[in-house]
Parts: C-alpha cells; sequence; structure tokens
C-alpha cells in the first residue's frame, strides 16, 4: 500500500467556460480540486459560456482580466478550504488552444513588482493592449488564412511546415488580423502569449515561453525544427518573433514561482513551474497516451488522439509536438458526425432503442458482407464533404440497407474512417497498442467491440472528466525528474490503470484490412 504524502502537485485548466484545479500527491492520488465558472461567479463580464459572440457571429473573445480574477478567486478558495500551499512541489497548467493574449510595453516589470497586498487583477489591470482575446471559438479571420498559405506556396506547404494548414482559429491568423485593423495596439504589444503561457506567465511574475506542443497549434512553428518558421512570422505580422519569444520544450522548467505567491499565499519559494500546454496535448497527458495508443472520444463530435513518431502532415487534422516526449508528436483529427447520427440510425433502425441497436451489431458478422455505409449528415471537417453513401459487396451503390446491416455499417464506416485517417498522418497499429475509449458511446459495449476489431486492439475505457488538468499535474510531477532522463510514463506509473473492456474478435484483423482499402477507396469516389 502506498505511504501517504506531504508534497503535492498542481494542474491547473484555463477552459473555455472555467478554471479548474486539481492537486495530487507522490502517489497521484488526487488530494484537491475545485473550479471558478465563469458565467456564474464573475458575472461582471456578462460571458455566455465563457466568451462574448460579437455581433457579426464570427468574431469571439474573452476578457483577460476574467481569466485573471479568476486565478485570485480560486486560490482564494483553496486558502479558505485550509489547503497548504507549502507543501507543493511543482505547477503547471492548460489553457484553451489558439486563444492569445497582448501584453502592453512595460507589463513585465509590472508582473516582477506585484504586491502581495493586491489581487492579480487590480495589479494587472493596465497590462493588456487586447483587452479581449481573441479564442479558438473565432471564425473571422479566412481573409487571414487565404494569405498565409498563398504566401507559403499552398496548404500542403503550410501544414508541411507547421502541421497543420490555416484554420481561422489558430493564432498566427488571430495576430495577422489584429495587426491589419488594429494596428496601434499591436505596436503597444510587449509580448503575446498563448492562453497557457499566459498563465504560466502569472506564476513566475515574468513571461513565460510559449512551448513546443502548444505552439503547433498557431500556424507559426516549424514543428520539426522547434522553432519559429520565419516566413510565417514574415507573412503574418512585422516584428512578430520578438514579441513571441523563444518556444521551450512542454517539459521545461521555467523557474521558481513568483514571490508573490509565496507572501500572499505560502507556497514555498522552491516551487517550481512547469511550461503550460494547450488543454489537447494536457489530455494527451491525463490519458497517459503512449507510442501506438489511440484515444477517441465518442462524443456529439468525435475527436482522436494519437501518439506518433514520424508524422505526415495533410490538409486533414492537426500534428503537434507532443507535450511528454519532446521527440515524438501528437496529432488530432476531429470528425462532426458523432452521436447525432449515431442517434439517427438507432431512431430508425433500432427503435431508438440501444439494446435494440446492440443485437443488431452482434446478429451481424465482422465485415458486414461487405457492404459499406458513409454517413456525413452534416458538413464533415474530416474529410469536408456532406451526404450519405451506401454500396454493396461488390462495390455497386445501393440506396438502403435492411436495418440490422444499417446499423453495422453505420458503426465499421465511423471506425473505419478514423483509422484510415490516423494512418495517412503517420500512424502506426503496434503490437502493444491500446484504443482508449470516452465519451458517451464508451459505454456501449458492442460499440467498442467493433471499435477492437477495426483497430484489431485491445480497447480500455477511461474516465477524462479532468483529463487536461489532471493531465498537467502530472506534468508538474514529471517536470522534476524529466531533465535527468525519467520518462512520462515512468513518472505518472502509479496513476489508475483503465479498464479493459473488450479484445478483438479472432480472424476480424483480415476482415478489416481488405475492407479499410475499400473504404478508403469508396470515400475518395463518392466526396474528392
Amino acid at each position: 500500500m502506498a505511504l501517504p504524502s506531504d508534497r503535492c502537485y498542481l494542474g491547473f485548466d484555463f477552459s473555455t467556460q472555467q478554471l479548474k484545479v486539481v492537486a495530487v500527491d507522490d502517489n497521484l492520488t488526487i488530494v484537491h480540486q475545485s473550479a471558478v465558472h465563469f458565467d456564474t461567479e464573475l458575472p461582471e463580464y456578462r460571458t455566455q459560456g465563457g466568451v462574448h459572440v460579437h455581433s457579426d457571429r464570427l468574431t469571439v473573445t474573452s476578457p483577460v482580466l476574467m481569466w485573471v480574477k479568476a486565478l485570485d478567486l480560486i486560490l482564494g478558495k483553496m486558502k479558505a478550504s485550509g489547503f497548504d500551499f507549502s507543501s507543493v512541489k511543482a505547477l503547471s497548467g492548460s489553457g484553451q488552444q489558439h486563444g492569445s493574449v497582448y501584453w502592453k510595453e512595460g507589463s513585465r516589470q509590472i508582473l516582477r513588482d506585484m504586491s502581495p497586498d493586491k489581487p492579480l487583477h487590480e495589479l494587472l489591470e493596465s497590462c493588456f493592449a487586447v483587452t479581449d482575446s481573441p479564442v479558438w471559438m473565432d471564425s473571422s479571420t479566412t481573409e487571414q488564412c487565404q494569405h498565409l498559405e498563398q504566401a507559403l506556396g499552398g496548404a500542403q506547404q503550410l501544414a508541411d511546415i507547421t502541421g497543420s494548414r490555416a484554420y481561422e482559429r489558430f493564432t498566427g491568423n488571430q495576430i495577422a488580423k489584429i495587426w491589419k485593423t488594429d494596428p496601434g495596439h499591436y505596436k503597444q504589444t510587449e509580448r503575446i502569449s498563448l492562453v497557457s503561457s499566459f498563465a504560466a506567465s502569472l506564476f513566475l511574475g515574468d513571461y513565460a515561453a510559449i512551448d513546443y506542443s502548444d505552439g503547433s497549434g498557431m500556424n507559426l512553428m516549424d514543428i520539426s525544427k522547434k522553432e519559429w518558421a520565419q516566413h510565417c512570422l514574415g507573412a503574418v505580422a512585422p516584428g512578430l518573433g520578438g514579441k513571441l519569444g523563444t518556444p521551450l520544450p512542454s517539459v521545461a522548467v521555467l523557474g521558481s514561482v513568483s514571490s508573490y505567491y509565496v507572501q500572499r499565499y505560502g507556497f514555498s519559494p522552491d516551487c517550481k513551474v512547469i511550461a503550460f500546454t494547450g488543454d489537447n496535448p494536457g489530455s494527451l497527458a491525463g490519458m497517459r497516451l503512449q507510442e501506438g495508443d489511440i484515444a477517441i472520444s465518442l462524443g456529439t463530435s468525435d475527436t482522436v488522439f494519437l501518439w506518433i513518431q514520424d508524422p505526415r502532415p495533410t490538409v486533414e487534422g492537426h500534428i503537434f509536438c507532443n507535450p511528454v516526449d519532446s521527440q515524438a508528436y501528437m496529432a488530432l483529427i476531429c470528425f462532426k458526425n458523432g452521436s447525432f447520427t449515431r442517434e439517427r440510425i438507432r431512431e430508425e433502425c433500432a427503435g431508438g432503442s440501444w439494446e435494440e441497436f446492440s443485437k443488431a451489431l452482434k446478429a451481424t458478422p465482422v465485415g458486414n458482407n461487405g457492404n459499406i455505409g458513409i454517413y456525413f449528415d452534416v458538413m464533415e471537417i474530416t474529410p469536408a464533404a456532406v451526404g450519405v453513401h451506401r454500396v454493396n459487396g461488390e462495390n455497386d451503390k445501393v440506396a438502403g440497407f435492411p436495418e440490422e446491416v444499417e446499423v453495422r455499417a453505420l458503426i465499421e464506416g465511423q471506425f473505419l474512417a478514423k483509422r484510415a485517417h490516423a494512418e495517412k498522418l503517420g500512424y502506426k497499429i503496434l503490437q502493444e497498442t491500446r484504443v482508449l475509449a470516452t465519451g458517451g458511446a464508451s459505454s456501449n459495449k458492442d460499440i467498442l467491440q467493433v471499435l477492437a476489431d477495426v483497430f484489431n486492439a485491445p480497447v480500455y475505457t477511461i474516465d477524462t472528466a479532468n483529463s487536461a488538468c489532471l493531465g498537467c499535474a502530472y506534468r508538474a510531477l514529471h517536470g522534476l525528474v524529466a531533465e535527468m532522463g525519467v520518462c512520462f510514463a515512468e513518472a505518472v506509473r502509479m496513476a489508475p490503470e483503465p479498464k479493459l473492456a473488450v479484445t478483438p474478435t479472432p480472424g476480424a484483423e483480415k476482415v478489416y484490412e481488405r475492407l479499410l482499402k475499400r473504404y478508403t477507396e469508396q470515400e475518395q469516389r463518392a466526396f474528392l
């Protein structure tokens, strides 16, 4: 049995709707958690879902000082509960990806001179050149995306360098818009942070470096060289490199916590601040993915997380530097047609019952006798296409399938798509591969059986309620030993293991090898 520990590690998550914190001890047991909900606990900022949606319905921002005040509140809650800040050996955190913060000239000195007698939001209220930060929900930068892709020679060329084609929410395009529409405030800006490095700066009492992993979500960083891509910087705004600073590994120790926290809350002066990262990279750490693993979140939209060694960027999906291993990468692929499509087929073919849906999966053979269905009820992200396409075992197009066949065609098609697009990005199934499933549909064992069969790997279920937060508490612990060569998996070996749900059906591998090739051909033929 693990001995109780008097040391702990904090993980913060500055997400869209709330600020959360988790503390774990040396045994990786959660010993404290707390949250501040922006809409309800900071109503003076008048956000809905943590954001302001502007009149054009495209521009979406959040007040920077709301995030600062939320940190005041959450630390106050922890103090009121009797939390012992002196036991914290290290802290890290994550922020909603792509959002950006614009520090005004002179802010670095203000950060360094913070008086413990005042709350952060009073000390920093004049520090931001742009008071409302663009966030990941913003889609107002189409013009800037087109310009960046043209400047780099096309979408694929930009993806080859930065890991992704140009996306409206990506930070480089948001910076380009601010430079074009508000050059005065851009010129006043001394440092541009991501939400993650902004949050780290609050704890450090100085500008914190952008980490490699979150920096990969900007359309600005060369992910192979792990430095800013000069052609991208030049296409976005003048003098940008100096405003961004030099990126650092996601496992880097940035320094000790600011004396502000030592004096105001009782932190140890030796408490280390580990580089903060994005919420998706933080979740990869929280799910404890390893090489060859794949995590699939089965929700309203389906999201696939991959750990890969040799990435092949495409114009679909995203490649980021790996947050727990600087020599590896992670990929993220989003599929818009998730649970709503599964629910539609359940209503039409299984009488609205998940039990009947499961019976249909059990009653049909692995591979569905060669019948393939592609169901894009709404415009899909991966690939960009819409419509329903069905073929029988002879590749003849058909208008519909019997109900049981339709059910299996949907689930097989969704999982074949995930494997096909993962492999396009460089993912390889290894002998030790695990599929980690989360989200609503992960409670259905028969759906998970198809997932195991398509990937020819065991499927485990995991609880990801606080995965980014928890992942950053794990990263805080790992950051203290990473310089000594301790890998992340070794540092977090005592964390709770995922639960084995299902293993592949014998013989399924050969069936799906053939079906995967046919599925890929049909997707291209139908929509591309």
